[in-house]
């Protein structure tokens, strides 16, 4: 099998984009939806991702798509613009090989290069190799918040971490603005 390449995602990876989705809200608590998804929905999720300039990228071996992964706003006020949060999902037969955090450095070097500030991860709980992976990549677990959703008959914990990608201590649009005060007095 030959390693992984990381590229951007084309229509033509909507069918394997699916089911590794599909296999994900099936089998497991990493989506919490219940409800398998068709290509057009996904079709629709990617339009929508590129849309608004952010990256769903794919890796791809011999045996085609391995795992997606994507990011996107945290919550849809303003004040969130330079923060994100990502998805990623590994084909069920390809987990353990790297796949995960080869992804996951892709991931994160796209929003250094686009300006983004934090990256945030909702991991359910219990999901223990998800959240070694994270901490592995310095992502800092900073809050877990039990109950909030329900799944296969259970109640699931949410833990989030978040990786700070840069060192401004101001945001971009702010940065400027103290510089032009201070040389006005």
């Amino acid at each position: 099998m030959s390693d992984p390449q990381i590229r951007d995602a084309e229509t033509a990876d909507l069918d394997a984009i699916t089911d590794i989705h599909n296999h994900a809200v099936v089998h497991t608590t990493a989506i919490w939806n219940e409800d398998a998804v068709d290509v057009a929905d996904r079709a629709a999720w990617l339009a929508a991702r590129q849309g608004r300039g952010y990256p769903v990228i794919v890796a791809v071996d011999d045996t085609g798509v391995v795992g997606y992964a994507s990011f996107g706003e945290w919550r849809p006020h303003s004040g969130f613009r330079h923060t994100v949060e990502h998805s990623i999902y590994v084909r069920g037969d390809q987990q353990g090989r790297g796949i995960g955090t080869a992804l996951m450095g892709e991931l994160i070097e796209r929003a250094r290069r686009l300006g983004i500030h934090v990256m945030v991860a909702a991991v359910e709980s219990g999901n223990l190799p998800s959240i070694v992976l994270h901490k592995r990549l310095d992502f800092l677990q900073v809050g877990r918040m039990p109950q909030v959703g329900a799944k296969f008959g259970r109640w699931l914990d949410l833990t989030f971490l978040q990786l700070i990608l840069d060192d401004r201590p101001f945001p971009p649009d702010l940065a400027g603005a103290d510089e032009a005060d201070g040389a006005a007095e």
